[in-house]
């Protein structure tokens, strides 16, 4: 079946839009008003160096701390490549090919706007990438997240020069052999069009999308991981009424109370009388501590979508303004600052569903000690506790903010810098973290849930824990757990709600 496209314009780009193009597998094509802002930015900028008396950042100069130095006009083409190649000074460990594919795209996109001065064949070149699933072998380690996120934005840009290496069709390769195999010739770049690919925020600005496509997908099941919890627990629901919520009008709060409650309509467990009053607080604050991430969350994406709709290189370039300016869109700092945001706001859901797990296996409310009906013979669900214990304390170490970093670079031109792409992989790092949590609060959830048979909880819940047990089976007796909870996470990473 012939894939959907879509047609990048320049326009704003929305996460849902991402979402759709990346759930969907589109192929990407540049629309007419979008190759038109390309074709007309670069004619100016020819223009404009036939007729430049003065040097322009970039374009006819060396860069960095080089900037006062100025290149002739039969080295342009050859300085851009130099900037590439020495520029690809990446390390550690390889970017995810999914983060790459998300990297290729928004850079499509921010060259989009016209404002770069790139060639139409150096987009669509990248596209082609995108396309075919040619994805550049990039690093984790060598963006301060300030001019650009310049070392890894030189290992995707390598490849379209016949340089560096490639996934293709599962396999690691020569850039060079997969061009020739796909009869492609590498691209030429012309003046200023080097800086236009390295500088820019497409390393921090991809593995913040993946971060909020991965958030709005889970988002329902760890609600519904809550409810089950809670179910279990036999915790109350007055506490998810509208009334309090309305009343300290917090949106998240509220949103959250909401959905509980809705998960949990129709339960027979949560009808039943209550011996105690109240319920801790990792039960009964969740409006209030889930709720306080949603609302962070919703700002990050905010931001985030006016990053990915941007022209974040240097110097940008407005041919109807006449004007080529060398400012600092390409610093990070947006992006910095709401990754370390994002970390905090994800390392505080898993901190809290830690504590119901802890809660589950503490053999109160007429649950048995650790989940197992003979406990002592049984360790049953000791140790998860413990394990989950030892993430959420990773989290709060890898929640120690990048944004608050810099170091001089650059001879001291590149004096304050947003250190976002460490942010971004800090980030990531906190999210895979918090899935392993919400799985093993699954995990307990399910099992403390037998042991309130033959009551019911709601059908949204329920439909969940027939889902669940179809991969992780009731523990009777002491098991190898390890092989359980990989199962667990196995199924939030790919359960749907």
């Amino acid at each position: 079946m012939k894939k959907e496209v879509h047609h990048i314009k320049p326009e704003d780009l929305s996460i849902e839009d991402v979402a759709d193009i990346v759930n969907k597998g589109k192929k990407l094509s540049l629309s007419e008003p979008a190759k038109n802002k390309v074709i007309k930015c670069r004619e100016y900028l020819d223009n404009r160096m036939e007729q430049q008396k003065t040097p322009i950042y970039g374009i006819n100069t060396g860069f960095g701390s080089l900037c006062n130095t100025e290149i002739g006009k039969a080295d342009l083409e050859q300085l851009q490549e130099n900037l590439v190649k020495s520029h690809a000074c990446g390390t550690g460990d390889e970017v995810p090919q999914h983060i790459v594919k998300l990297m290729l795209l928004l850079k499509v996109q921010g060259l989009s706007y016209g404002h770069s001065g790139v060639q139409l064949d150096t987009v669509e070149r990248l596209i082609t990438f995108y396309n075919e699933d040619i994805l550049p072998v990039v690093y984790e380690q060598g963006s301060l997240g300030a001019s650009g996120d310049l070392a890894p934005l030189a290992h995707l840009s390598l490849p379209i020069l016949g340089l560096g290496e490639v996934y293709h069709n599962g396999e690691k390769k020569p850039a060079a052999e997969v061009l020739t195999e796909m009869n492609l010739d590498p691209i030429k770049l012309r003046s200023k069009e080097g800086l236009a690919l390295l500088n820019g925020t497409q390393f921090m600005s991809a593995y913040a999308t993946h971060i909020l496509l991965e958030w709005n997908r889970l988002k329902p099941l760890s609600e519904r991981i809550t409810a089950l919890s809670l179910d279990a627990y036999d915790g109350r629901i007055e506490p998810f009424g509208d009334l309090p919520h309305i009343a300290r009008k917090q949106p998240g709060q509220l949103k959250v109370a909401q959905s509980v409650r809705e998960i949990l309509d129709g339960s027979e467990l949560v009808k039943r009388h209550k011996e105690h009053v109240q319920d801790p607080y990792s039960f009964r604050c969740v409006p209030q501590v889930h709720g306080a991430s949603y609302d962070a969350l919703d700002h990050v994406q905010r931001i985030v979508e006016n990053e990915i709709s941007s022209v974040t290189d240097n110097p940008t370039v407005f041919p109807d303004a006449d004007e080529v300016i060398s400012a600092g869109n390409f610093h990070g700092q947006p992006m910095a600052i709401n990754l370390d945001y994002a970390s905090i706001t994800l390392a505080e859901l898993g901190s809290i569903s830690e504590r119901r797990v802890y809660k589950l296996v503490s053999g109160t409310r007429g649950l048995p000690e650790f989940l197992v009906a003979n406990p002592g013979l049984n360790s049953g669900f000791m140790i998860p506790q413990y394990t989950a214990a030892s993430i959420v304390s990773q989290n709060k170490q890898l929640c120690t903010p990048s944004s608050i970093d810099t170091i001089d670079s650059s001879n001291g031109q590149e004096d304050h810098v947003s250190m976002g792409a460490n942010g971004a992989t800090k980030a990531l790092r906190v999210l895979n973290n918090y899935k392993k949590i919400i799985a093993i609060e699954l995990f307990n959830a399910a099992q403390a849930m037998e042991f309130r048979r033959p009551f019911k909880s709601s059908s949204r819940v329920e439909e969940l824990f027939e889902s669940y047990r179809k991969e992780v089976p009731k523990v009777e007796d002491d098991a190898e757990l390890h092989v359980l909870i990989k199962k667990s996470i196995d199924f939030v990473e790919s359960y749907s709600a």
